[in-house]
């Protein structure tokens, strides 16, 4: 009875919105200090079952009427919805919530999702009061954000980081403010406990769906107690926060539309750390992707770890009795979903609200292309023709093992009805090497499917077992690594030569490009992208205005030009400008 009444006096004062998951370290503190002999739990041991109902008499009596509920019923949405007016938890005060402009520094590592994530959590951040830096020697908390599905290098990076920064850490002045260093998103929920305990360096813990806790999560770090808050939702999508850029120059954006995954892939850690799959609202995506219009960016990227499969179950209308449409030969590893506003919904409404701005979207599953979503592509000029199909392997037997929900015969089926649908698509894909029981065999039929698609792009990776997954459950990590790296190394070789041939179709013809800015390697020649995003380098030199032929510019990031394409490499194009256009003209020359 002594430790429930601890347990249930702290679950008790947990009631501050989302942040119910903080718990954790208010239980632990609780039960070391009543596993000490005389030492008593706080304002709950030494007192009297009678003195505990008066307590609660007497809270209740001076608590709300049923009066209050129906003044609260008449409150406006967006008062209800504003933090200002949220009440803190009872053991931290408003003002404790508040940055007071102290700093906070972000660095980013792994998929475009952490990317779209550190936008959510710095908008939630700057709200309360934060300021942002870029220099590390005068922050005051620093976070890290990292995706792990696979692969080690962005995790290993982050201890590297770590490492480094508990020098800074330890060398700070006592006259300083003390730093507060943070991790979020997968890795955070995938290794909490070793993060807590390892050298003792991280002070704030948050997971994917935890972002609006930050502000309490650093409260309690100024306390001196480690935060961590990695709970997942069934419900957060952050419709309401709108991601802050973190590059005030840039032409394009993510837009996350959805979150989570249902796949259960058994290599996959995504379902176990990004929680199940859930839709933002159509409604609230499309003011997003206005106001992205509004400030002038030329490019929105879609964004959902299986962003094809969206379904906006946000209104009851929207609730049909609709099936899902999958690809032909492709199947699910659960129930077939009903009703919901669809992908290719969102994809048309997105494309009517600016017909200058290009919309893509990543990254799909294969199974999630129904011939209206191909159909949109193929007619609207602002959607590129370019779709990610990550394959992972050209072997039906590993498909089967990894769960993908597919055999290469239905995958190669579906490349060549996109081929026929959208012509001169750009394709690109993803592929593991060296998955659970992979033969010689298996690895030379992934070999084989690089050479028979030849794709534009690709993202290979060696595998790496990840706890939590079915694989790791249930198969067995028996190639060795050496074996791994050595395919690896055969299917980027592959991946290189066929790229190069697919790219070179490119030679020759003018293409329509986004600038990015600066080359990278030359400060006399800027940078793209076409539509396929494909990276294109071209002189900085002055051109026609295509609106005006005799007006002379010199291209800016966010104009569109005219490229003709002189040489193509595996993951780079090179070729002379010939004039600024916009998206509407270019369709006449591309």
């Amino acid at each position: 009875m002594h430790h429930l009444q601890c347990i249930l006096r702290a679950q008790r004062s947990l009631r501050w919105g989302r942040s119910a998951s903080g718990s954790w370290l208010l239980l632990r503190t609780c039960r070391a200090r009543s596993s000490l002999p005389g030492t008593a739990c706080p304002s709950a041991e030494g007192q009297q079952e009678d003195g505990v109902q008066k307590h609660f008499s007497s809270r209740l009596a001076t608590g709300p009427t049923f009066q209050h509920f129906l003044r609260s019923a008449t409150v406006p949405q967006e008062e209800l919805a504003s933090p200002d007016v949220e009440d803190p938890p009872p053991y931290l005060t408003v003002d404790e919530l508040l940055g007071r402009q102290r700093k906070v520094y972000l660095e980013t590592y792994g998929c475009q999702m952490n990317v779209n994530d550190t936008e959510i959590a710095w908008s939630i951040l700057q709200k309360s009061g934060y300021l942002r830096t870029s220099n590390l020697q005068e922050f005051m908390c620093s976070f890290w954000s990292s995706l792990v599905l696979c692969r080690e290098k962005a995790e290993q990076t982050i201890w590297n980081r770590l490492h480094q920064l508990k020098v800074l850490k330890t060398k700070r002045p006592h006259s300083r403010v003390p730093l507060k260093i943070g991790i979020l998103g997968c890795m955070a929920e995938r290794l909490k406990e070793e993060i807590l305990s390892r050298e003792k360096m991280v002070d704030i813990l948050a997971g994917p769906d935890a972002y609006r806790d930050l502000p309490r999560l650093l409260a309690v770090a100024d306390s001196g107690q480690q935060a961590c808050n990695v709970l997942l939702s069934l419900d957060e999508t952050y419709a309401d926060v709108m991601p802050v850029q973190t590059s005030p120059s840039a032409t394009s954006a993510f837009v996350s539309i959805m979150r989570g995954c249902d796949n259960m892939c058994s290599y996959c850690i995504v379902p176990f750390t990004r929680g199940r799959e859930r839709s933002r609202p159509v409604a609230t995506i499309l003011e997003e992707v206005r106001k992205l219009s509004g400030q002038g960016l030329k490019e929105v990227t879609l964004l959902g770890q299986n962003v094809n499969s969206f379904r906006d179950i946000s209104e009851v209308q929207f609730n049909n009795a609709v099936s899902t449409n999958l690809s032909r030969g492709f199947s699910t590893n659960y129930k077939t979903k009903q009703g919901g506003l669809r992908f290719a919904h969102l994809l048309d409404q997105v494309s009517r609200i600016d017909p200058e701005m290009r919309i893509r979207f990543t990254s799909p599953h294969p199974k999630d292309f129904p011939d209206e979503v191909l159909q949109l592509i193929r007619e609207r000029d602002n959607i590129c023709k370019q779709i990610h199909l990550p394959a992972q392997s050209g072997s039906s037997r590993v498909l089967e093992a990894m769960r993908r929900g597919y055999s290469r015969e239905a995958y190669v089926e579906l490349i060549h009805h996109i081929r026929e649908f959208i012509p001169g698509v750009s394709l690109s894909s993803d592929f593991i090497a060296g998955f659970c029981g992979e033969t010689e065999e298996d690895h030379l039929q992934t070999v084989s499917l690089l050479q028979e698609v030849q794709y534009n792009m690709g993202f290979l990776f060696s595998y790496s077992m990840r706890q939590k997954t079915r694989a790791y459950h249930r198969l067995k990590d028996d190639v060795p690594e050496e074996v791994k790296l050595r395919r690896l190394e055969e299917l980027i070789t592959v991946f290189r030569e066929e790229a190069t041939k697919a790219n070179k179709n490119s030679v020759g013809r003018t293409q329509l490009v986004l600038v990015e800015g600066l080359s990278k390697r030359s400060a006399t020649d800027l940078c793209g992208r076409n539509d396929g995003n494909l990276k294109v380098i071209f002189p900085d030199v002055e051109m026609e205005d295509g609106t005006n032929s005799e007006l002379r510019v010199r291209a800016q990031p966010g104009d569109y030009v005219l490229v003709k394409i002189t040489s193509a490499s595996s993951q780079t194009l090179k070729g002379h400008v010939l004039c600024r256009t916009t998206l509407k003209d270019a369709s006449a020359y591309c």
